[in-house]
This record gives C-alpha cells, structure tokens and sequence, in this order.
C-alpha cells in the first residue's frame, strides 16, 4: 500500500494525470519534484506539496528524495533530451554520464533509478495510477485502418521490435511499405516531421520493447502528437495494446475523427503495462 507518494515531475499534463488518478486510488499524500523549465504550473497546483530541482542537480533531488520516506516514486512527464547536451551538471551528474559508453533512455533513467534505489526510494512503474488511459486494442476513432495501413502498421511493428532492442526509439513511419523515418534521440513529434518532409500518407506506429522496463520511458501520445500528424500527413497512428499512455483522450478521438485519422491499438502479444505498484 503507498500512502506518501512524489512524482518527479516533467513537462506535459501527464504528470499531473498521475497525482490524480493516485488521489482516486486512495493515496493518501502525493507530493510533485519539479523539474526546473519543464513542469508546469497545473501539476504543481495538484500536488499537495510541491518542490523544486534543476535537471542538472539530479543528485541532489535523489537524495533528497531518499531521506524523505515516501512509499515509492514515479518519474512522468518529459524533459528535454537535448537539455543532455547544455551543460550546467553537477560534478556528481557528470560523473555518472561519463560513465556511460551508451547513452540512450535505458542507461541514464536506469542510473537515475540506481541512484533512487541506493538512497532509499523505491521507483515505481510510471503507469500506475493512470487507469483510463492506457488503451487496449480496437480501433478509438470512427475509421479503422484500411487495408493498405495495415500492411504498413505490420511493418512499422517489426521494424519498431528491431530497433527496440537497440534502444534507439520507440517510433517508426511506415509509407507503402518504406521506412520514411525511424525515431532517435529528437523524439516522436521530430520523427513525424523528417517523415512528412519525405512523403505523405505515411503510419504511423509506436512500441515499447519487449521486456521494457515499465519505471521510465513509456510510449506516450497526446492531441500534440495528432496535430503533429496532421501537418505531416499522417494518416494512422497504430499503437500496441496496453501499452501506451494516452493523453488527451477524448480530444484526441475527436481531433482525429475531424481529420479522418486512424487511432488503433494492436495486440502484441506481450504484457500490458501495469496500473498498480
């Protein structure tokens, strides 16, 4: 049972969503760690108490996180990758990134999750609490995908699989059949514009690996996503079953249905991301 729970807090509604949805499930304190220039205001109202860090003084906010008590510790909401590459850490955070050969998703939140541990606070999947938004298979939308976007969704999912195991991205788009562009360290919203710039028409699919690690990095989409979408013409977005957290969702449905963009959850075959510590 987690009575005292801290949301590490970055950029987006999804942090929010989880002190709320956290709240409906009886936890009794939900406290917000915002990350300086990501979290916004809204998330910090939410939360009972809210603190502050910069995104270099991770140390600090682990510790600090360890010698509070809190029953456990989830890591939601975005922070900007290329904030890896402007300086301003703190020698102790300099120190574990040089460590590193391989940068990627998977070493620096598998670190920071080390470092919780080591102090103390348990880090929890950053699916729980987020019931309601975690879609299962079916299509959202009006539309299904033509037959044409599946044979396109196929391939996106074998080629998402591949590249999963390199912890390289967890998007790909998929036209006729080519691969237009596959994501890397920019992101899902980056991604699908290099796609729109090769051609339109394109689907779009997203996956966690198999064997993901349910902690950090979950595949999220949200209303950005889908205007994202648009502009580039995309014309599917095509999801693994359970395993992706949907943010938005009735106004994503609608967006999509306006625009006649295809939702869809596929089943994988592999283990839904998990709603309870």
């Amino acid at each position: 049972m987690i009575s005292r729970l801290l949301v590490v807090a970055g950029s987006g509604s999804y942090p929010r969503l989880v002190v709320e949805g956290a709240r409906r499930a009886g936890v009794a304190a939900v406290d917000v760690l915002a990350v300086k220039g990501s979290c916004d205001a809204a998330t910090r109202r939410a939360a009972d108490r809210a603190f502050s860090i910069a995104a270099g003084a991770a140390d600090k906010g682990v510790a600090w996180a360890g010698s509070m008590g809190y029953d456990g510790v989830i890591l939601a909401g975005q922070v900007s990758p290329m904030s890896l590459f402007r300086g301003g850490f703190d020698p102790v955070v300099k120190g574990w990134l040089a460590e590193m050969p391989v940068k990627n998703a998977h070493t620096i939140f598998g670190k920071l999750i080390e470092e919780f541990s080591r102090s103390g606070a348990k880090v929890l999947p950053a699916s729980c609490f987020m019931d309601g938004y975690v879609p299962g298979a079916g299509a959202l939308t009006r539309r299904g995908l033509t037959e044409a976007e599946s044979c396109d969704a196929k391939r996106g999912a074998e080629v998402a699989a591949d590249v999963g195991r390199h912890d390289v991205g967890q998007t790909v788009l998929v036209k006729s059949g080519m691969v237009l562009a596959v994501e890397a360290f920019e992101g899902t919203n980056a991604a699908i514009r290099r796609a729109g710039r090769l051609g339109r028409g394109s689907v779009l699919f997203k996956a966690a690996r198999e064997g993901h690690d349910w902690r950090f990095d979950i595949p999220v989409a949200g209303l950005k996503t889908l205007k994202t979408m648009k502009s580039a013409g995309v014309t599917a977005l095509v999801f693994q079953a359970g395993r992706l957290i949907l943010l938005d969702r009735d106004a994503v449905v609608a967006y999509a249905d306006r625009h006649g963009i295809a939702v869809v959850g596929v089943d994988s075959n592999l283990p839904p991301a998990p709603l309870r510590p």
